[in-house]
């Protein structure tokens, strides 16, 4: 049976991490979406002000998935939590549980911390929707996600004093 590990990412990793959000991307049908760089993950997560934070999962050795996470807040609960923006495994090492490891290694992250929640988002379509039920996460049914971006962005902004 192969050895799973995860461990946090290091600068070295980004271009690891740069394929497997393409590979991502690609699994979406929005491969053509991604703008990001080697470059963009070293300044936001190792420059001055990181932004997000990454785990690897490694195979054997071999990197073959990620978790991206950043803090967020909740207000009710007074406490941040994670958002977890990616979490890939590439398809040969699904069946080794190494998603379910990248996110307890999240879950363990949050709980050090004493963050009170990790969350995330799924496309309704993706087959992983189960996985994720299976270990406990919950679809939100009332919440909906909402997004500014582009040009409504730049037209908002534009109407600030």
């Amino acid at each position: 049976m192969p050895s799973v590990t995860v461990r946090p990412a290091v600068e070295a990793d980004c271009a690891d991490i740069l394929r497997f959000v393409r590979e991502l991307a690609e699994f979406e049908h929005e491969a053509h979406s991604v703008k990001a760089s080697e470059e963009d993950f070293r300044r936001d997560g190792w420059g001055e002000h990181p932004v997000f934070e990454a785990l690897i999962a490694e195979l054997d050795g071999t990197p073959v998935g990620f978790a991206l996470t950043f803090r967020n807040y909740s207000t009710w609960e007074g406490r941040p939590g994670l958002f977890v923006e990616d979490l890939y495994v590439t398809p040969d090492a699904r069946k080794h549980s190494v998603g379910r490891h990248l996110l307890s290694a999240v879950a363990q992250r949050a709980v050090e911390r004493g963050y009170r929640r990790v969350d995330l988002n799924v496309l309704n379509w993706n087959p992983a929707r189960g996985f994720y039920d299976r270990i406990g996460f919950r679809q939100m049914e009332e919440w909906l996600p909402y997004r500014l971006s582009g040009d409504a962005l730049a037209a908002l902004a534009a109407e600030s004093p």
